[in-house]
């Protein structure tokens, strides 16, 4: 019988923590919000994940990974669409495109993406079926849950706090006028620089995000960096509306200010 529950009252931390230690096999199936994942375990280790719609297939993985370009991929697509991923990868790997450990790779990286994704997930609905895997045609890995486990918590706590630090993503970035540090003496990298092409007041910090492709955690984790190094501010996107005006407080007389300031200066040197 398969096991249900509610991510509200079982977390998917707590989830992955009972499939570790009961050693569990089966397909644990997630229903959030917007998108579902399917994610496969055998004698408790993880060795397969597809999330939502997204490309999951070798020719995929490898396609967004960067290990084959765009050319690549539409050769490969267009000669080798009949291939299964397991035939697909034997054909990669015997052509020379890549090498085993750069397909093993490319896998890795995916499967790991997509679970550490599932520990910000706390709302939707789950479903583990004992003994469910994926096709025989798919390739898989055996990575061990521990460490997956403290990776995600740790990313969770981090992604915690920059939804803290910077709540609203529809909020537009702009270059300070004197930053704490010159910009052409920071060594950014290419994730950096793409964020910093597109700073403008016009720009919104999503707009920012989607243009380059990044998730909401990967362009807060970036505008986070370059707000503490000083370069830029987070500002009102140009057009957007004013709130509504708060009541005004009338006007401070400044003559009873300065009388309360000095008993107040009187009363701590009576202390």
């Amino acid at each position: 019988m398969a096991v249900k529950g509610n991510l509200r009252d079982f977390s998917v931390t707590q989830l992955f923590n009972l499939i570790n230690l009961a050693r569990k096999t089966g397909t644990l199936t997630i229903e959030g919000p917007s998108e579902a994942a399917w994610i496969s375990f055998n004698q408790g280790k993880l060795i397969y994940a597809q999330l939502g719609s997204e490309d999951g297939s070798l020719i995929g993985i490898l396609s967004r990974s960067g290990k084959l370009n765009p050319k690549q991929t539409q050769l490969i697509r267009a000669n080798a669409s009949d291939k299964n991923d397991k035939e697909l990868g034997l054909l990669l790997i015997n052509a020379g495109y890549l090498s085993q450990q750069d397909v093993l790779a490319g896998i890795r990286e995916y499967l790991l993406a997509s679970v550490y994704r599932l520990f910000t997930w706390s709302d939707g609905h789950f479903r583990f079926d004992n003994d469910v895997l994926p096709p025989e045609d798919r390739i898989t890995l055996r990575l061990d849950l521990e460490n997956i486990i403290m990776e995600g918590t740790r990313q969770l706590q981090e992604h915690e706090q920059l939804i803290e630090e910077i709540p609203n993503l529809d909020m537009a970035l702009n270059f300070v006028e004197r930053p704490g540090a010159n910009i052409r003496d920071v060594n950014l990298n290419v994730q950096e620089w793409k964020v910093v092409s597109y700073i403008n007041p016009k720009n919104t910090i999503r707009q920012i995000g989607k243009a380059n492709k990044m998730s909401d955690m990967e362009v807060r984790r970036i505008v986070f960096g370059l707000l503490q190094a000083g370069l830029i501010e987070i500002v009102r996107p140009e057009g957007m509306p004013l709130p509504p005006q708060a009541r005004q407080l009338p006007p401070v007389d400044k003559a009873k200010q300065a009388t309360l300031v000095e008993r107040l200066i009187g009363r701590i040197r009576t202390i």
